[in-house]
Parts: structure tokens; sequence; C-alpha cells
């Protein structure tokens, strides 16, 4: 298999899902700027020209961080990274993964944005992500990982996407349960190793 990421981006999530897995696969930098990898034109494995990517060993190629999240989870279901089909905990786990896509995720796309200034992007934070934030650090006030113990593939994307107030110059340490969530997460060899892969961790 090959993972097509870009460092730093929604990419990081899938990293430490195939390792937690322990699944082969190799990594495959894509330059947003040129829409190309060492291999050639990115657009050519998807037409949609985003990460994360998965190609798989027969040539079919996954898109969307959530998917990939899933398919990865389903295809070991001994590795425990989603409880078990139609359990009350699976849609949950489900519940988690589409939170953290359209209510947090999308909405740091907007605080990435090149055309809107500090005073805008500190408007839509403050409407948008704060709320979040705070639903957020409240779940894990009471639990480790978003299902209670135990790590499924939403606490990977979730920790990933947490990764980026920072980038944009949002404040988010505030939150003393995201903190302990965090440092929890960089504990997890899967976390370090997908850190240092991508340059993110020495």
């Amino acid at each position: 298999m090959k993972l097509y990421y870009s460092a730093g981006s929604c990419g990081l999530a899938s990293q430490i899902a195939l390792r937690e897995a322990g699944q082969r696969f190799d990594l495959v930098a894509v330059d947003f700027r040129t829409k190309t990898t060492s291999e050639g034109d990115y657009l050519q494995v998807t037409p949609k020209g985003f990460v994360p990517a998965l190609k798989l060993d027969d040539g079919d190629v996954i898109t969307e961080g959530a998917v990939i999240l899933q398919w990865i989870a389903d295809r070991d279901p001994d590795a425990g990274l989603l409880p078990p089909f139609g359990t009350r905990q699976r849609y949950e786990a489900l519940e988690w993964l589409n939170f953290v896509a359209t209510d947090l995720h999308k909405n740091f796309a907007v605080m990435f944005s090149p055309v809107l200034d500090a005073d805008s992007k500190a408007r839509f934070a403050e409407k948008n992500l704060i709320g979040k934030f705070q639903y957020v650090d409240r779940h894990l006030s009471t639990r480790d990982y978003v299902l209670g113990g135990k790590f499924c593939v939403a606490d990977g994307y979730l920790y990933n996407v947490l990764c980026w107030p920072g980038r944009v110059n949002l404040d988010a340490t505030g939150y003393a349960s995201i903190r302990n969530f965090m440092a929890r997460m960089e504990q997890r060899p899967s976390v370090r190793a997908s850190l240092k892969a991508e340059g993110l961790l020495s």
C-alpha cells in the first residue's frame, strides 16, 4: 500500500491508524503547490488533488480521511481500531469521526485560508471553533479516549486536527482535558513514529 500525504496535514491520522494496525505501507509526499509527487502527477492518483489517498496493492485508490480510517479498521478487525459492527459503540465511534471531519476539520480549513485577514479568522474561530473545543474538552474530562479507555481511529483523527491551533494563531492551551489527551496520544508509539516520518518530531 501507499499512503499519499503532506506533512502536518490530515494524512497523519491515516498513518497513525496504519501503524496501529501493523500494516506495511510506503509514504509518498505530495507537493500541494504543484500537485506532484516523486512519482509524477498526483492528479493521476486522485483527480481531487487532496490528501490523504491510500493506494491499495491492487491499484484501487481510497480517498477521504474518515473513509480511509474506517477501511483500515475494518481490514483488520482484530486490531480493535473500531468497535464491532452493529454495536452502539461502533456508531458512537462513527459519530466522532463525522464530528471531527465536519465540525472541526472543515472549519479549520477556513483558518488556513490565505485570503482572509487575521481579524476575520479570529471572528470565525470564536463563532465556529471555540464552542467545539469546549465540547471536546468536557467530553475528555471523564475519559482517556473518545470512547473511554481504549484507542480507536477517531482518536487519531481528533489528535491530528488538534495539532493545528498553533499553526493558525489560535490559542487552545486553556483546555486541560485536551492537553492531557494530546500528551497521552504522543506517548503512543504509532503517533511518535508517524510524527517522525513526517519530520514533525526529531
